[in-house]
């Protein structure tokens, strides 16, 4: 009887009662409340969703204070549309370090200047009308990199480390990207399918042109941003007579493109003339030839035609009839 009445004493139900108390949460709640956290965009670990959500309030004994501690049907359900639909709790937009959205002039700019970055960042807003990413490390454009701004207007990509551009470099920009700023990187030469279909005012300036047909090419395309036209130099990787150049007047006293794009046609158009020429110099060689020909033969006939003697008596006949 003393181990019937131990078991199912006053003592033993105030020991269950506080067994089935809510218990502070332990490290193993922190860290799943952790996870729902980051799916749901809110902190678990405040003390007063705690309270929300575990009401201690409930003071029914036995089983039915276990049930009675459970949280409302309508508290779970609001917690599970929270943690489904993630995206119905507002949470901050996440941008690089260094990197902020402003509205300048009434249009939405996003500049990421001096933020170290080594490639174009993610996350930019698609509204975006004005991007700087100057003063960074980037060393190349991947193809289709701003093809998620459909409004952008003015791009700066100045003071990088830009040594290569993709063919597709500005692809998805052609209606809407008017300036462009490639200006003090490491281009030496790009491909003109990157500026094709553009209408852009670009800054070539402070680069290592190669001063090659391809760049020739690119000035027949775009329009040189005010003043940017002097920067543009022969660097050391151009020919030995261009080397410290500016560039532009070599491009309109010289062509370029003898060879490659371009140059095939210009190559023909040059083999076609000079075979014109070449028939052309036989003909009037045969012409001559056939004309100082008929001469020699005219003479030849003029000797043979024999010379017929004039009597004179025939002639003092005809005088005296006269």
């Amino acid at each position: 009887m003393a181990q019937v009445s131990d078991t199912w004493g006053p003592e033993s139900h105030a020991r269950k009662l506080n067994t089935l108390e809510p218990q502070p949460p332990t490290s193993s709640s922190y860290e799943r409340a952790g996870l729902l956290e980051e799916e749901a965009g809110f902190s678990l670990l405040n003390p007063s969703l705690w309270g929300l959500f575990f009401p201690r309030s409930y003071s029914t004994p036995g089983l039915c204070q276990a049930v009675a501690m459970l949280p409302p049907a309508s508290y779970l359900l609001s917690l599970l549309l929270m943690i489904g639909m993630g995206g119905a709790v507002p949470s901050p937009r996440t941008l690089p370090q260094g990197c902020y959205v402003a509205e300048e002039a009434g249009e939405e700019t996003f500049r990421c200047s001096q933020a170290g970055l080594s490639a174009v960042p993610v996350g930019i807003p698609n509204d975006t009308r004005k991007l700087y990413l100057d003063a960074n490390r980037l060393a190349s454009v991947p193809a289709g990199a701003f093809q998620h701004l459909p409004v952008l207007e003015e791009l700066d990509l100045s003071h990088n480390a830009l040594a290569h551009l993709s063919r597709a470099a500005f692809q998805g920009l052609a209606g809407t990207l008017r300036h462009l700023d490639l200006s003090a990187n490491q281009l030496a030469s790009v491909p003109v399918e990157a500026f094709m279909g553009l209408q852009i005012q670009v800054n070539l300036s402070a680069n290592p042109w190669h001063c090659d047909c391809a760049l020739q090419e690119v000035l027949r395309r775009v329009r040189l941003a005010p003043g940017s036209g002097t920067g543009i130099v022969c660097g050391a990787g151009a020919r030995p007579d261009l080397v410290g150049q500016e560039f532009l007047p070599l491009a309109g006293g010289e062509e370029l493109c003898g060879r490659g794009r371009g140059g095939a046609q210009r190559s023909t158009d040059v083999a076609l003339l000079v075979t014109m020429g070449g028939w052309l110099v036989l003909v009037v060689a045969y012409l001559i030839h056939y004309m100082w020909q008929n001469r020699d033969e005219a003479r030849r006939s003029l000797k043979r035609v024999p010379v017929m003697p004039v009597r004179s008596e025939d002639s003092s006949t005809l005088s005296t009839v006269v």
